[in-house]
This record gives structure tokens, C-alpha cells and sequence, in this order.
């Protein structure tokens, strides 16, 4: 294959655009929070930018939760030898 192909997803500029377009699409899904009015069931849900942070509380207590479990059920690496 040819590794200078135009477009190539891993290069450094495409790379930083998709970082860029990823930061645009959260800070105007953020900012539609203003406008948008919620009804939530509780009243946290109606809370300024509510779900972002509980998605980002959720993702970091699935990752503690990996690792912790990962140190109780993992095996040492010559486990199958």
C-alpha cells in the first residue's frame, strides 16, 4: 500500500482536524444546552450541561471500576505456562 496516500487518517494534520472538529461538535452541543428547554424527571436533569458531566462521571467511574477489578481478577502474566 502506498503510505502517502492524501487523506490518510493517522497524520499528524488529520489528526488535529478531528480533534478540532470533536471540541467544535461538543462546545456547540453545549451551548445548544442554553437554548433548549428541558423537562427532566428530576431536577438535576434541567441543570446547565447536566448530561455532559454525567456521561463524563460515568466513563471515569467505568474506568476505576476496570481497574479495580482488574487487580482482583487479574492473573500474573505466566499464568497458562
Amino acid at each position: 500500500m502506498d503510505d502517502n496516500r492524501k487523506g490518510r487518517p493517522d497524520k499528524a494534520g488529520n489528526v488535529v482536524k478531528c480533534q478540532r472538529a470533536l471540541y467544535a461538535a461538543c462546545a456547540l452541543l453545549l451551548a445548544a444546552d442554553l437554548v433548549i428547554v428541558r423537562h427532566g424527571h428530576i431536577a438535576a436533569e434541567e441543570w446547565f450541561g447536566f448530561h455532559a458531566w454525567y456521561g463524563f462521571a460515568a466513563c471515569v467511574a467505568l474506568v476505576l471500576i476496570a481497574q479495580g477489578l482488574r487487580m482482583i481478577l487479574g492473573r500474573k502474566e505466566d499464568y497458562y505456562d
